[in-house]
């Protein structure tokens, strides 16, 4: 007899459905964490490689494939003058 009460009284209530959607939720939400995670080992993973200071991978820019070798500077130094300001130029006046 007890136990005809209670399926009555669960036929009578949605908590077993409602039990049923969270559960659904939760694992929908595990599968994201879970694809979240994957991409942080990933990120991680490239970091730590950058980390290592590897020369950059993939074409080098124009300026500097072209650059010429730089060399040793002169023993004797000459001290420049300071640069005079220029006034700027301004356009005609309206």
């Amino acid at each position: 007899m007890l136990k005809r009460f209670w399926n009555w009284l669960l036929g009578k209530t949605t908590i077993d459905e409602k039990i049923v959607e969270r559960v659904e939720r939760v694992k929908e939400e595990i599968a994201d964490v879970k694809k979240a995670i994957e991409v942080v080992a990933e990120q991680a993973a490239d970091v730590a490689e950058a980390a290592k200071g590897k020369p950059r991978r993939g074409r080098k820019p124009a300026a500097k494939k072209n650059a010429p070798a730089p060399t040793a500077p002169a023993t004797e130094v000459k001290a420049e003058e300071p640069k005079k300001a220029t006034p700027r130029k301004r356009g005609p006046r309206k």
